[in-house]
């Protein structure tokens, strides 16, 4: 330890030094972040970890007292998730986006051997999460759809009558409440990246995928 460091600053070096082969990709809702992470990995051979496909095994893996707003979430009916509530309370109580289960996240990758490097992809990468077990910022970067490009990239995708806002009772809502919601996350990534110093990209309906992965491997000088 180095004279006026703590023990909480020396364990975050350390934790950030065993991870310093990963890079992170977070970002809003729509913006890319898969299909970018996607092919980074297979272009230099990475491996990919996508923190949504996990989801369903952090939560089983929590208790009630580590991640209330993630069993109380739980227990709501769909309704109650997406139609009743107003979209910032949807997100001030959201759990992913208050940072519940990330240790998890942690977890998974100390596990991982550390070659080939790990791309890491989801909205779960809350920056002020991430930025501690940074060794050089340019190992991050957060995408930050406009509201145009989210719309387009979440109409491409979707199909009449599939997807769980479909088992509301108010599907329309439930797709207007999601979207002001998401909005609202996304002008939050906007600020904490700026107050953090951390690579944010606007995601746009000009730019192409080509165009996006460009500027990604700019962040990261690959």
């Amino acid at each position: 330890m180095q004279p006026g460091q703590s023990e909480e600053e020396t364990g975050a070096a350390g934790l950030a030094a065993r991870l310093r082969h990963v890079y992170w990709i977070g970002g809003g809702s729509g913006a890319g972040k898969s299909t970018i992470a996607r092919r980074l990995a297979d272009r230099h051979g990475w491996r990919l970890y996508s923190t949504d496909d996990v989801m369903r095994d952090h939560a089983g893996r929590t208790t009630p007292e580590q991640a209330p707003f993630l069993h109380e979430f739980m227990a709501m009916d769909m309704d109650d998730r997406w139609v009743s509530r107003p979209p910032h309370v949807m997100l001030e109580t959201f759990h992913w986006f208050r940072g519940e289960g990330f240790g998890l996240i942690i977890e998974d990758l100390l596990r991982l051997p550390q070659q080939p490097c790990v791309i890491v992809e989801g909205f779960r990468l809350l920056p002020h999460l991430v930025k501690p077990l940074l060794t050089a910022p340019e190992h991050a970067v957060w995408l930050l759809p406009t509201p145009d490009f989210r719309r387009t990239a979440l109409r491409s995708r979707s199909v009449p009558g599939e997807g769980f806002v479909w088992r509301t009772s108010d599907p329309a809502k439930a797709d207007r409440n999601i979207a002001e919601r998401d909005h609202m996350f996304t002008r939050r990534l906007h600020e904490e990246t700026s107050r953090l110093g951390l690579h944010a990209v606007q995601v746009e309906t000009t730019m192409t995928e080509d165009d996006l992965a460009e500027q990604v491997t700019r962040v990261f000088r690959l």
